[in-house]
């Protein structure tokens, strides 16, 4: 299946990225699963409810050290297969825990899962973008992350409530099958690129010092660090604020997240960068209401809803954003850096977070998130040259007529390493 098929007459290959955002999906559910399993999972492995944590904590774990190192490793293989291979990890991984009696093979399943994790989320926003044309790249990216929302808001309470219907094992046994499904999917509806060759390889140090990537990581880091203070503790916070309803916070969030990517996927391949301003600076005002007014619960719950819809697209922009700065062809290794990145942000916020709220207690956790998050504004705000650009470079219109339809025919014929020399040649001339 080639690319040029995918997109002919300007449609954009709904299978393939569908099957993607399943991927995404199925990735979200196993790693947050266990969180919503403590009780019932802690009996038949006897251990503490605060062991069967740790199963989630080993998921990141092994996702922070494996994202580099695995993904340049596998930088040569053919990139349907790398991406069959990751999926047949979790439905091995999940098979395990669901068959498991043992704390320590379920311990090990998990460290399995998040190596496999480390390696699909560096692989997914850069398959997408390979799989459309430069001008339709945000709306594929923004279709395959929907997944990461659907789990959150869906995917992980329906989980939770089929064990408790039927078992948590059957629970963990669902996303193996998916898994299982998802292989055939890809085989059948993915287009497959192939490996990059040795000596068209641009090393991982190159990747990371390319004018852009670093605002880019700085903005997922401080972001996600913002974010997790109060994601990690909101029930506190509510309590705090005398809203004992802490479900129906996290419901009003889980569904502002879906409409924040449906927003982002209509304007981020026109404005990608006014709307990731909006999406930061939208976050920053909600922390601002939370801080000053949480107390008035009207106001508690819309400034909820408003941080969902801000934090369900900023993922997207972002990683939009570090795509068309590395590339599609580099793609892979930019985002394994970001997944790096992604889960310190995550640690860094939550272990920010409890010690704001031991020391200050939870009225102090919005001021303690405020400053990461005006930092990730600032970076956007500045990086107008090369990582949030006005215009993006790789979809404005050429100068030339003639150059242009030559560059399209070089990139349908060669893909991605062809445009990346096209563009060298360009700049030389």
């Amino acid at each position: 299946m080639s690319l040029p098929s995918q997109v002919k007459g300007g449609r954009l290959p709904w299978s393939g990225l569908l099957a993607l955002s399943c991927a995404a999906f199925t990735a979200v559910l196993t790693e947050l699963l266990p969180a919503g399993l403590l009780p019932a999972m802690a009996a038949p492995l006897g251990v503490a409810e605060s062991r069967i944590g740790f199963l989630v904590t080993a998921y990141a774990a092994a996702s922070f050290l494996a994202a580099v190192p695995v993904t340049v490793a596998l930088r040569g293989l053919p990139r349907r297969r790398v991406l069959c291979g990751a999926l047949l990890g979790f439905a091995v991984s999940n098979t395990l825990v669901a068959l498991s009696s043992s704390y320590p093979l379920t311990f090990a399943a998990r460290l399995l899962a998040g190596a496999t994790g480390g390696t699909l989320w560096a692989m997914l926003v850069g398959y997408a973008a390979r799989m459309v044309p430069a001008e339709r790249r945000g709306r594929a990216i923004a279709i395959v992350l929907a997944g990461i929302t659907l789990a959150l808001s869906l995917g992980v309470p329906a989980g939770t409530a089929l064990a408790g219907a039927v078992g948590w094992r059957a629970a963990f046994a669902t996303p193996a099958v998916l898994a299982v499904v998802l292989v055939v999917w890809v085989r059948l509806r993915v287009p497959g690129f192939p490996g990059e060759p040795s000596h068209a390889r641009v090393p991982l140090t190159r990747v990371a010092v390319r004018p852009g990537i670093r605002p880019v990581l700085s903005v997922t880091l401080f972001l996600l660090l913002g974010h997790q203070v109060m994601y990690t503790y909101v029930a506190p916070f509510a309590a705090h604020a005398g809203y004992g309803r802490t479900g129906l916070l996290l419901a009003v969030f889980g569904t502002a997240t879906v409409a924040g990517v449906w927003v982002t996927g209509v304007l981020i391949d026109r404005w990608p960068r006014p709307t990731l301003l909006t999406a930061l600076a939208l976050f920053t005002a909600v922390l601002l209401v939370l801080g000053l007014r949480a107390g008035v619960h009207a106001l508690l719950v819309g400034a909820v809803a408003l941080w969902g819809v801000a934090f369900g697209g900023a993922p997207t922009l972002i990683q939009t954003a570090l795509v068309d700065v590395s590339g599609p062809a580099d793609a892979d290794v930019a985002t394994s850096l970001q997944t790096t990145v992604y889960n310190a942000g995550i640690a860094a916020g939550s272990l920010t977070g409890g010690v704001a709220l031991d020391a200050l207690g939870p009225g102090a956790l919005p001021w303690t998130a405020l400053p990461p998050a005006l930092v990730a504004l600032a970076t956007v705000a500045a990086g107008r040259r090369y990582a949030f650009p006005a215009v993006r470079r790789d979809v404005a219109p050429a100068a030339h007529p003639a150059r242009r339809a030559a560059a399209e025919a070089v990139a349908r014929t060669a893909g991605d390493h062809a445009v990346r020399r096209s563009v060298a040649d360009g700049e030389g001339q």
